[in-house]
Order: structure tokens, then C-alpha cells, then sequence
């Protein structure tokens, strides 16, 4: 495993994450919000509402086929992670902070304080902690690092987990202090999953 790549794309994460929570305590999420969603045009609109589906929950399916095909021994960081990231996502939308409203159904839109969302995009209205595109997205980054036999990996995952963060603030899903947390949840899915391998390969190194 990369351990050096995924400390270094551990560290993004959670420094990214820190940085939008500590940024929508202080200056306010609903302000925050609507600084990052501000309009980019028709290109980012194509970009962004195609992009976003980069943390569907869809993409752990190949993820944990190719494992189980081809890499058993790594299938407890996998499954665990699946577990892990649902569990940590599902306990803030449902049992912490149940129906938490999202930007539309918590921000008066006016002329002044526009919110912008994309046509074609179905914008809901709660469930908005955390941001569980944001955590697939961020989980799937922290996996390749570990995982991925390339040096640089995390120049172009960190890239990517981040543009699917953002999508979901541009789109009008999710404030970034969601996209914060999802980003921390990920970290932990991640981290905790690691420290389960480590125990099965201490089992099967008897």
C-alpha cells in the first residue's frame, strides 16, 4: 500500500475540510454558500451537472466487483469502507441533523442574494448534512492513493474529489459546510477501513 501518497492526500482532505467548516462558522454558511454558487456560465453548468454524478454511490459497485475478482485480500478496506461511508452519512442526514434543510429551502432567493441552480437539475429540499456525494467522491480519492501504484495520483484524484465537492454547491445542493464534512467523513471511512485491513492481514500473515 502507498502510505506516503495517502498521507499526503489525507492531508488535503482534511485540511480542505477544516477550512470550509471553520469558514462557514465564521463568516456564516448561508453567506458562504452563496459567495461559492455564484453563476460561471453555460459551460460550468454542462460541466457540473454531468460531473457531479463522479460521487454517485453507483461507482462503489465496479469498485467492489473488480476487488472481489481480482484483489480478495483487500476486500475488507473495500467493503468496509462501503459500510463505513453509508453508516457515517446516513446517522447526520437521518439521526443527527434529520431533514436539515438545503440552500433553496433554507435561503429567501432575491435579486440581491440570487441562488443559481441548473436547469435540468432536480434541487432538493433537506437531508442536507452531509454531503454524501461529497464523502463517495473523497473516499474514492483517499482509496486510490492507497492504493494506486503512481507517485502523482493525488494531483489529479484530489482534483477530481474536490471538482465533485464543488458541483454540489454549484448545483444548489449542498452548502459547503456539507461538502466539509462529507470531505471529514470520508477521511474517517477511509482511515478506520485501513486500520480493519491491517487487522485481516495480521490474521493471514499466522
Amino acid at each position: 500500500m502507498n502510505l506516503s501518497a495517502f498521507r499526503t492526500g489525507a492531508t488535503l482532505s482534511i485540511s480542505t475540510g477544516m477550512i470550509l467548516i471553520l469558514f462557514s462558522f465564521l463568516g456564516g454558511k448561508e453567506d458562504l454558500f452563496l459567495l461559492l454558487n455564484h453563476d460561471l456560465g453555460s459551460s460550468a453548468d454542462f460541466f457540473f451537472k454531468y460531473f457531479t454524478h463522479a460521487g454517485d454511490g453507483i461507482f462503489w459497485v465496479p469498485v467492489a466487483l473488480y476487488f472481489i475478482f481480482y484483489k480478495r485480500k483487500l476486500l475488507p478496506l473495500i467493503l468496509s469502507s462501503i459500510i463505513l461511508s453509508t453508516l457515517l452519512v446516513q446517522t447526520g442526514k437521518k439521526i443527527i441533523y434529520p431533514n436539515e434543510a438545503r440552500p433553496t429551502a433554507a435561503i429567501e432567493s432575491t435579486l440581491q442574494s440570487p441562488i443559481h441552480t441548473v436547469k435540468g437539475v432536480t434541487v432538493h429540499s433537506n437531508n442536507s448534512f452531509p454531503s454524501g456525494h461529497t464523502t463517495t467522491a473523497f473516499s474514492l480519492f483517499l482509496l486510490g492513493c492507497l492504493l494506486l501504484p503512481y507517485t502523482y495520483f493525488w494531483l489529479i484524484g484530489f482534483t477530481a474529489a474536490l471538482l465533485a465537492g464543488y458541483s454540489r454547491i454549484y448545483l444548489a445542493q449542498h452548502f459547503p459546510l456539507d461538502v466539509g464534512a462529507g470531505i471529514i467523513c470520508a477521511y474517517i471511512t477511509v482511515y478506520l477501513s485501513l486500520q480493519i485491513q491491517k487487522v485481516f492481514n495480521k490474521k493471514w500473515d499466522r
